[in-house]
Formats: structure tokens, sequence, C-alpha cells
């Protein structure tokens, strides 16, 4: 008899929809058949099965919320002994600042060796990535999760004693602020409407009060003139016009900011309690607004890539995010990220860090200003942008450094070019 556990699909996941089932009691299964799917906070995820066997009971309906990972949500009969895999993304999943829970997926935990048949380490993907960052050896770890399978919280066990681990103490013990009901604070009952918190909405309100309390933020704002790239622009668009291809401001902006941070690597950076990490490459996290919420779908090394490549990968992102069918690797991590409102008429605007990037770029609305050239009034379209800074890891002076590596990227973008 083998319980399949509500598995972990992504880092921020503590619980989820189980949306819907693909299979029913009595039906005989195989490894890897498609089970079900679950919805995280941002996206719908297929769960395969580990174990070949006989659905015995289905334990939670479809359509139920708030699952919490690790509840069994079916019983499986003559289940086979086999290290339990992570579940893959699904073609119409997503998994959106991005690890907390284990990640099982089938059967029962016992503490086991984390070798299965062989030399092979049985860890869930969530593990390996954490135990590589964290510099751990998995042969010297002892698994908890399905037959011996080494997960989150062994990870985290081995990590006990780490520069981390005062910090979480801290944390845990600091006094919860209280928070008072509207009508204790003077909104009467029954004057409004109460909409419910979604998984999406409820990690947003998390992950941004964490950022906003925790790290200390400072903005450095600067107003570029346009006129120049909206040419370079126009001419870019007629010659792509053939192939179907449209750059836009964005995508530009998008080129510039990864064209700087190899000018400013300082600024490419992220703090860990161990030291920063200066990473190699320009990933660019970008939002976009789908329903219920935020995601920063990434464009990966975006300094390598041409504008009609940052185009084409932007438009189909940012349509598969608000299709809700990004995988997980699309949108979590990033070095850096860019948001735009532009769109909306905002002209200056400062944005929330999205950890663990140690820089955000809040981008408004080009408009023609006034502006003194040689002493003479003229007229020039104008947008101001503000770089969000981890003063931890970017200080006033880098990022003053990449604000002067990026404006002049934008103001005569055949740097962008050349």
């Amino acid at each position: 008899m083998t319980d399949i556990l509500m598995p972990a699909l992504s880092p921020t996941m503590e619980e989820g929809i189980l949306a819907k089932w693909h299979v029913k009691v009595g039906d005989e299964i195989s490894a890897g058949q498609v089970i079900a799917e679950i919805e995280t906070d941002k996206a719908t995820m297929e769960v395969e099965a580990v174990d070949e066997g006989v659905i015995e009971a289905i334990l939670i309906d479809a359509g139920t919320e708030g699952v919490k990972v690790n509840t069994p949500i079916a019983r499986l009969a003559g289940g086979a002994s086999a290290p339990a895999p992570a579940p893959k993304a699904a073609p119409a999943a997503e998994a959106p600042k991005a690890a907390e829970a284990p990640k099982p997926a089938v059967s029962a935990p016992a503490a086991a060796p984390a070798v299965s048949g062989g030399s092979r380490i049985a860890a869930s993907p969530l593990a390996r990535r954490m135990a590589t960052m964290a510099g751990l050896d998995l042969k010297g770890i002892t698994g908890s999760g399905p037959h011996g399978r080494i997960i989150k919280r062994d990870i985290d066990e081995a990590q006990k004693g780490s520069a981390k681990a005062p910090a979480a103490a801290a944390a845990s013990t600091a006094e919860p602020r209280k928070v008072q009901s509207l009508e204790q604070m003077g909104i009467p009952a029954g004057s409004y409407d109460l909409v419910p918190l979604d998984g999406m909405r409820k990690v947003i309100a998390r992950r941004m009060t964490e950022s906003f309390r925790d790290i200390p933020h400072f903005p450095l704002t600067v107003d570029i003139e346009l006129d120049a790239l909206l040419a370079a622009r126009g001419k870019i668009n007629t010659a792509l016009e053939s192939r179907g291809i449209k750059v836009s401001v964005n995508d530009m902006i998008i080129k510039a900011v990864a064209l700087a941070l190899k000018q400013v690597p300082e600024a490419n950076a992220s703090y860990t309690p161990e030291g920063i990490a200066m990473h190699h490459n320009a990933d660019i996290a970008v939002a976009v607004a789908i329903d219920g919420g935020l995601i920063t779908p990434i464009v990966r090394k975006a300094e390598t890539k041409s504008l009609a490549e940052i185009s084409k990968e932007m438009k189909d992102l940012a349509q598969r995010a608000r299709d809700r069918k990004l995988k997980p690797e699309e949108f979590q991590g990033g070095t850096f990220s860019v948001s735009n409102l532009g769109m909306f008429g905002i002209k200056t605007f400062t944005s929330i860090l999205n950890e663990p990037q140690g820089c955000i770029m809040s981008v408004g609305a080009g408009e023609q200003r006034a502006v003194v050239r040689n002493g003479q009034l003229a007229v020039a379209t104008v947008m101001s942008v503000t770089l969000t800074c981890d003063h931890r890891v970017v200080d006033g002076s880098i990022g003053a450094k990449f604000i002067s590596a990026f404006k002049p990227l934008i103001e005569d973008p055949i740097k962008m070019l050349a």
C-alpha cells in the first residue's frame, strides 16, 4: 500500500489546488503515467505516477483548494519501490520571485539510504539544486522522502549550523505583527465585498512584504532622451518587416540593460549570507501582468541575443505567461528585473526588489518635455527610469555606474548594435 502525496511543484508552493484527476478508483496505472493536474500559485502542472499498481482510493476530490504539500491525495495498491522523480511541467503548465517546500511525488516517507539500484542517488531536482548551491555532497545525506529519496527538508537539515540558521532563528522568534480587521479600523461590516486571496496573490503579498521589510532598498532616478532610439526602432522594424518581427521599446531596454550589466558586472549580483554572487550572464526578468497578479519570465543570456531574438522570445514568453503555460525554469531565477509601466502613462515609480536579484529597473512613459541644449530650450522625448538597489550588494556608486552605462545605450542606440 502506497500513499500518493501532494507534491511541491514550485519553490514557492506551500499548498495548491487539486484541479483534475486523470484516473479513478480501480484504474491500473504504470510508472510515468499522468495521473493528476495540480494548480500552484502560478501554474498548472501534471503529476506522473512513480509506482505501478491499482488506484485503491481517491483521498482528495478534484477541485479541492488549499491542499497542503505532502498531504496524501490518493492510495495505490501493489506499488513497487522506486525513487520518486519530480513531476514535469505540462504543456498547459506554468508554476513567481522564486524554494520553501519538499518535493515528493508518491509513497509514504521512510528514512533510508539515498542510493537506488546502483550508483544514482535518489533526490528531487529541487534538493539537487539546493545541494549544489550549498556545496553539499548528496552521498553524505540520508533521505527522508519516499523510498529514501532526498528532499528539501533533508538539505535544510544538512545546512543547519550554517550562516543561514541564526537569521532563520531570529525571524522565527520575532513577535508576529498583529493584524486588525477592517471593522476594528472603522470600516463597517457590509460596506465592502471580500475577494478571497488566491495562491498567487498570497505569494506576492508574502514575498513583497519580506523584500520591503528585510532588504535595504534605495532608488536612483535619471531622465533619458528617446528620440534617437525611436528613430532607430523605426528603421529596424522596417528592415525586419519581411520576417514578421516588430521590436518594441521594451525589447531595446532589455538589450541595453544586459549590455550595461556586462560593462558594470558589480550590478549583476545577488546577496547571500556566504558572500556576493557575481552572475556570469545577464538573465533579465521582465514583469508581465496576468490575471490575479504578476509574473516575471526571463530572457536568459540577453547580452548574447539580437534585438530580433529578444523580441520573438519576449512575445512568446509574455503570451504563455498570460496563458499560464510557462515552465518553472522560464520564470524562476533571473539576475536583474525590468518593470515597464510606461504604456499606462506612469511617468515615474519605484519597484520593490525581486529577491535574490540585486536591482530592478522601473521604466516610465516617454513624453515630450522641454530640455536645455547649449543654453537653448528644445523639445525632446524623455522617459524617467528608476533603479532600485539592494544596498547590501549594489551601493550608490555601483548603481550610478550602471546608469551611466545604460543611458548612452538608449540615447545612442547604434552602440547596442556595434
